[in-house]
This record gives C-alpha cells, sequence and structure tokens, in this order.
C-alpha cells in the first residue's frame, strides 16, 4: 500500500477521510509487527534527535520508548520516523507511523477536523521568540518591519500573524520547514527573528556555537499544550498510547522511580494505586489488551520527570526550568486521571 504516495497530495478533507480507514487494529498491528513506528521530528535537540551513530534520544522520544516497551516489552522496538510540520499529519492519516509525538499542539481543528485524538499533554508551552543579542530588542512588540523565519504549516505561523496584527505592526516571513532549516538561515541572517514554541527555542540556541549571543524574548504570545496523538475511530490503541503517558505521569507523584520499580513491582505493597500501576493488584494491563506488568516496562526508561530532567531540564544545554510542567502537587498542571 502505497500510503505515502496517496496522501503526500491529500487535502484536509481527505486526510480525514482516510483517518477512519487506516485506524482500525493498530494494537494488533503493532504486535504483529514487533515493532512501533513513532512520528518524531527532523531533529530537534533535547526533544528528539539521532545521535552520531543514528540512534534517537529526546524528550519526546521517551514516550515512543515507553510506548514500545508497554506494547513489545522493548523500548528499543521503535522505529522512528521524521516529520516536518506539513508531513506530520499525513503520515499518522496514512498508517505511515503508529502514533506522533512530535511537539504538536493541541487544537479544535486538529482534533475534531483532521480526526486526530490527543491522548494527554506532555509540555505545556507557549509561542516566544528568539534575536541575535546584538539587534538590541528586549520586547517582540519593537520587532516593526522585522524578518521572521517560521514553520509552515504549523500554529505558530498563525499566531505570529495574530501578533503582529493586534500589535499594530509588520513583518515578512522568511518560510522554512525543519527547524534544521531555521537554524541555518537565521544563523546566515535571512531573518531577524525566529519564532516557535519556547522549548524549541531554548534547544535550538542551545545547539549554537555562542548560546549567549541570542535573546530570547520576553513575550510567550499563545498556549501551545504539545502532547501525543493518534488517529480517531481506534480507541483501544488511543487507551494504550493515553495510559502510558499516564503511566509516567502518575509514577513520578507516586515516587515510582526507574530505579525502584523493579523492587516494587516484585510483591503488593502499602499503596493501592502503587499496585494498581504495576499489576500487583488489579487487572488494569488486562483491560488494555497488554500484560499485568505492562507500566513496570514503560518505567523501566525512568517516570516523567526522569525523562525531562534527563533531556530537556535545567542541568541540559536546553536548560528547561519545570514551570507549568511540574506536577500539580507542586504547583504544575501536570495531572493525571487516576489509575483505578
Amino acid at each position: 500500500m502505497k500510503k505515502s504516495v496517496i496522501f503526500g497530495a491529500l487535502t484536509v478533507a481527505g486526510m480525514a477521510a482516510a483517518a477512519s480507514v487506516a485506524s482500525a487494529g493498530t494494537l494488533d498491528d503493532v504486535k504483529a509487527r514487533g515493532k512501533l513506528n513513532c512520528g518524531v521530528t527532523t531533529g530537534l535537540v533535547g526533544f528528539a534527535a539521532p545521535d552520531a551513530n543514528g540512534n534517537w534520544d529526546g524528550f519526546d522520544v521517551g514516550v515512543c520508548r515507553a510506548v514500545a516497551a508497554a506494547v513489545l516489552g522493548d523500548p528499543a522496538a521503535v522505529e522512528f520516523v521524521p516529520t516536518t510540520g506539513k508531513t506530520r499529519f499525513t503520515a499518522l492519516a496514512s498508517g505511515e507511523i503508529d502514533m506522533l509525538a512530535r511537539n504538536t499542539t493541541w487544537t479544535f481543528s486538529r482534533d475534531v477536523d483532521l480526526k486526530f485524538e490527543f491522548v494527554g499533554v506532555n509540555y505545556y508551552d507557549g509561542q516566544g521568540f528568539m534575536v541575535p543579542k546584538d539587534l538590541g530588542v528586549s520586547s517582540a512588540k519593537d520587532l516593526d518591519g522585522a524578518t521572521v523565519c517560521i514553520q509552515t504549516g504549523t500554529t505558530t505561523e498563525l499566531n505570529l500573524a495574530d501578533f503582529f496584527r493586534s500589535n499594530g505592526i509588520s513583518y515578512e516571513p522568511v518560510p522554512i520547514e525543519t527547524n534544521a532549516e531555521a537554524q541555518q538561515q537565521y544563523l546566515a541572517g535571512a531573518c531577524d527573528v525566529y519564532t516557535t514554541d519556547a522549548s524549541g527555542l531554548a534547544a535550538t540556541r542551545a545547539a549554537f556555537e555562542d548560546p549567549a549571543g541570542h535573546v530570547l524574548l520576553p513575550e510567550i504570545v499563545s498556549k501551545e499544550p504539545l502532547g501525543p496523538l493518534v488517529r480517531h475511530g481506534d480507541n483501544e490503541w488511543g487507551d494504550v498510547v493515553r495510559w502510558t503517558l499516564n503511566a509516567l505521569i502518575t509514577a513520578e507523584e507516586l515516587g515510582v522511580t526507574s530505579a525502584n520499580v523493579g523492587e516494587l513491582a516484585g510483591a503488593a505493597g502499602d499503596n493501592p494505586e502503587v499496585n494498581r500501576l504495576l499489576g500487583t493488584e488489579g487487572n488494569l494491563g488486562e483491560m488494555l489488551g497488554l500484560d499485568a506488568d505492562w507500566a513496570v516496562k514503560a518505567l523501566a526508561g525512568g517516570n516523567y520527570g526522569e525523562i525531562f530532567e534527563k533531556n530537556i531540564g535545567e542541568n541540559t544545554p536546553v536548560g528547561l526550568a519545570r514551570g507549568l510542567n511540574a506536577q500539580w502537587t507542586e504547583g504544575g498542571l501536570l495531572y493525571s486521571p487516576p489509575f483505578r
């Protein structure tokens, strides 16, 4: 089935119709294939990027590996499929990928019109602006007449137009398709400003030879709840991806880590929710069509907090604080429904 060819020229309506065709039985497909096809970015340090040996790592990659581990028992059983802002949705609708974990904002139209299902939020973000320090700009409102590098097919493209229009200032867009292209164009001086999610700007700046020579302006001009998504119409698969993400989040809240999950899963303990999460009580795994220890396998690579700190936390070159992405018990927005 030449899916990528067929869907390359799909309209939004066609993509939505295709999603309903290509969505049945994804869990069985993944099990039979022995590998999860996970859509990621073409490369964004900290979130999803291959190393010199071609091994993918990052915050979004961690979600892909957790799902593969939960379903197949092997976090390495993932085929990472690089996608751009333009190609990501056709890749998912066509069945080329089983899930998308790629700095993608949950919006009404993507959920309802494009017939996708966001299974949750793994990063609460907002759109920001980065400029060279020697430009001497301290506010995005001072960017009248600026050239702006902007990834096409993204919510940031629309937010940019709204921001400049509402502030009565003008700009000249410089369209780009990937973060690598944006970085190249920005550093070459093809644009005065690069705008995307603030986390993406921090990750991009971290890869510069001189990060201190570039400033993230204070304005955050949008809400960008980023999360994994699947196709509409395959609720069983959606449940698997959703509850794997929830397992990572809940494990951090309950103090279950990659270091102690094996011991805690050895026998039922005093915390009933930990027992249900790890399969020592109840039958949540059976309800998902997975083994009882599905969450134990998913947590081998760490809980949400461990994956965050390893890839994009304050002690990494990306250097992001938890902020809104702290647990609800710590003043953030991170919150999983109960495991019961």
